[in-house]
């Protein structure tokens, strides 16, 4: 059996102890120090061990190694299986036939979102980041999602939402998910705020609101009136010890 040169990074990879689990500071030397050595990013370095050890086309099985990548060995922020299974329950909940993703990063909840759709569900993914997106799209398709029912749309959030009903033919959007900066949390709502396409019994689900935190989409969210709100409190993905939370909003429209 021929072993690859990815094999043997993965194997010295996975003979460490989770080191952002130690110290992040730890963490980031490491990363900085891997990267130039391996000619890889982490988002890299990951979907090479999903593709050589997740079973394509199933959905649960693409999810599962990457949990294990990140739990494991290189910590990259998905939104990670103890706050995806709130999220599950919501799309349950809500079936939403159009949704919305700011923040695809490597695939990982673009999957988690798109295995829970009812048949007929689209689901339009949105990432700046044009190295990563060529990663969402590949471990997208490998879980055996189409265009029709994801699309990616490679551009920054804030040029997408204003072009959403002229150019993809939106008229509501059921469920957003943001994972994306957090600085842009604010402006975003604000921005589907405008665009209309937030209707009665729309649901805005914002990962990462205590940590790293997004205090001006908070007191927006507050001080708008337009949403019964609350946090789902959780820790941050893939860590024991750091406090997060997701905010769930319900859109009410202005009373």
């Amino acid at each position: 059996m021929t072993t690859t040169t990815h094999d043997n990074h993965s194997a010295f990879l996975l003979s460490l102890p989770n080191i952002y689990s130690q110290s992040p500071i730890s963490w980031c030397v490491f990363r900085m120090w891997y990267d130039c050595t391996t000619g890889l990013s982490r988002e890299e370095r990951a979907f090479q061990y999903v593709l050589t050890h997740a079973i394509p086309g199933d959905p649960e099985s693409i999810l599962e190694t990457f949990d294990l990548w990140c739990s494991k060995v290189e910590f990259i922020s998905n939104i990670g299986p103890k706050k995806g299974k709130i999220m599950d329950r919501m799309l349950s909940e809500h079936s939403p036939l159009t949704v919305l993703e700011l923040g695809s990063h490597c695939g990982y909840s673009t999957v988690r979102i798109a295995r829970a759709l009812p048949l007929g569900a689209r689901l339009y993914s949105v990432e700046m980041d044009a190295i990563n997106a060529a990663i969402a799209e590949k471990i997208i398709r490998l879980a055996g999602f189409d265009d029709d029912t994801v699309e990616l749309i490679v551009s920054p959030s804030d040029e997408v939402i204003p072009r959403l009903r002229a150019d993809y033919g939106l008229e509501r959007l059921d469920f957003v998910f943001m994972d994306h900066w957090k600085k842009c949390y604010r402006p975003d709502l604000q921005a589907l705020e405008g665009s209309g396409l937030l209707g009665k019994g729309s649901v805005v689900l914002a990962d990462n609101v205590l940590f790293p935190g997004a205090p001006n989409f908070l007191r927006h969210v507050r001080k708008s009136g337009l949403y019964e709100w609350k946090i789902h409190r959780a820790t941050l993905e893939y860590s024991k010890g750091i406090r997060d939370g997701m905010a769930e909003l319900v859109y009410q429209g202005i009373k």
